[in-house]
């Protein structure tokens, strides 16, 4: 879906601040949003969680709006508001009507700069993010993901979990969340990223009325020295289901060879047709979900990939990933699957950007993660430019890296060990 020529246009304003946006003028809707360049890799141990608990406690008003006229103004014109946080930014954006696209503005400028913290606030907000701790911990399906992540990253804030600890949220006080705010949410932090029926010039004023003159510094982001992952992580509890992952530390996000990862990706186990799938559910029925992953940080990555089976099953299922990982390392991929990997991912990025929340989406992280937004037609082109040797390099960059076994299950931690090693997913 190529956009027009000057569909999409960025400027930075005398302050620090990035605005990127795309227009569509056939649409009634704008999607507008923040994005700003902290996350939970930017917290020491002791403040872990901080970034999330900001994410939330945004949302709970301003020197001039209560959370309720927050909800309430963007609810009255039909429009939706949300925010996430990552382990490298956080975003916070709002999608509504083109008429409304002031009010939109109006509130998300006002929730990133006059934030109330108001202790009352801040401590009923403490309850619910430790309710969604407590949720997230009876989830093996989820757990399994931040214990390999863990393991690959140890004694390092990528390895740790973005919502925090119960310990580290019980302890933290307004002073220090407000201190982490007024650090990191400077106007060379912060991108807005904005798509939909709107013009470029009448959001740079906009933004400009509403955001201090004044030009800030950016925090310079710093972290230790990548240690060497842990090769094993188990979570021994009742379940009826082993949930696990075996992956390996991948490519940065700003990789020249990005594109071939994501083809990789694809065709080991990135949709039904991929190996993975076919080989382990299709073939040999032994799961019900299966897929391969990819995440990208400043310094390093990430492959892995996920299975839920049944404990017995688990011994063949480690065998049939490291099988796999294997052969694609040693055999490479096949002219067909390059095709058909590569047709999937253009096709994809095609469906995702039918609305203007999904093109918002894609040049604010873009702009933010990358300094730049390619357009759909680059896009393509780069990726209809990967070539099996491609892909071939970036298997030996990555697939022979030390594997990690991750495991939530029913399982004695040596039971694991002696699976893991009699199986082919310790070899490279």
């Amino acid at each position: 879906m190529p956009e027009a020529p000057d569909a999409i246009h960025g400027s930075t304003l005398g302050n620090g601040i990035r605005l990127v946006t795309e227009r569509m003028p056939d649409v009634r809707s704008v999607a507008l949003g923040f994005w700003v360049d902290v996350g939970s890799r930017d917290e020491s141990p002791e403040m872990a969680g901080v970034s999330h608990f900001l994410e939330h406690l945004l949302f709970k008003g301003t020197e001039q709006r209560s959370a309720r006229q927050i909800a309430e103004a963007i609810e009255a014109v039909g429009g939706e508001m949300n925010a996430f946080t990552t382990k490298e930014y956080t975003a916070f954006y709002t999608r509504l009507l083109d008429d409304d696209i002031d009010l939109g503005l109006d509130i998300l400028c006002d929730i990133l700069t006059v934030p109330a913290f108001r202790p009352d606030e801040v401590e009923s907000e403490r309850q619910v993010i430790l309710e969604e701790i407590l949720m997230h911990e009876d989830e093996p399906s989820e757990l399994v993901h931040d214990l390999f992540t863990e393991a690959l990253f140890p004694d390092h804030p990528l390895g740790r979990e973005v919502l925090g600890s119960a310990e580290t949220i019980s302890a933290l006080n307004r002073d220090a969340i407000a201190g982490h705010f007024l650090a990191h949410y400077r106007p060379p932090n912060l991108v807005l990223a904005a798509a939909g029926n709107l013009h470029h010039d009448e959001l740079v004023a906009g933004l400009e009325q509403r955001m201090s003159p004044v030009p800030g510094r950016r925090p310079i982001r710093e972290g230790p020295d990548l240690a060497a992952p842990r090769t094993q992580v188990v979570d021994t509890r009742p379940t009826e289901q082993a949930n696990v992952i075996v992956g390996m530390r991948g490519l940065s996000r700003g990789d020249e060879d990005r594109f071939a990862f994501s083809v990789l990706n694809q065709i080991l186990g990135g949709g039904m047709s991929s190996r993975l799938f076919q080989e382990i559910r299709e073939q040999r029925g032994l799961v019900y979900s299966v897929y391969s992953y990819r995440s990208a940080y400043l310094e390093s990555g990430a492959l892995a990939v996920y299975a839920g089976t049944a404990p017995s099953r688990t011994p063949e299922v480690l065998q049939l990933i490291g099988e796999e990982l294997d052969r694609m390392l040693q055999d490479g991929v096949t002219d067909y699957e390059l095709a058909l990997a590569k047709g999937h991912l253009k096709g994809s990025l095609a469906l995702a950007l039918e609305d203007s929340g999904s093109r918002m989406n894609r040049i604010g992280r873009s702009e933010l993660v990358h300094g730049e937004v390619l357009t759909v037609s680059d896009l393509v082109a780069r990726t209809d430019a990967v070539t099996r040797d491609d892909v071939q390099r970036v298997a030996e960059r990555v697939l022979g890296n030390e594997r990690i076994v991750a495991l939530v299950g029913p399982f004695e931690e040596d039971a694991v060990t002696e699976m893991a090693l009699t199986s082919s997913v310790g070899s490279v």
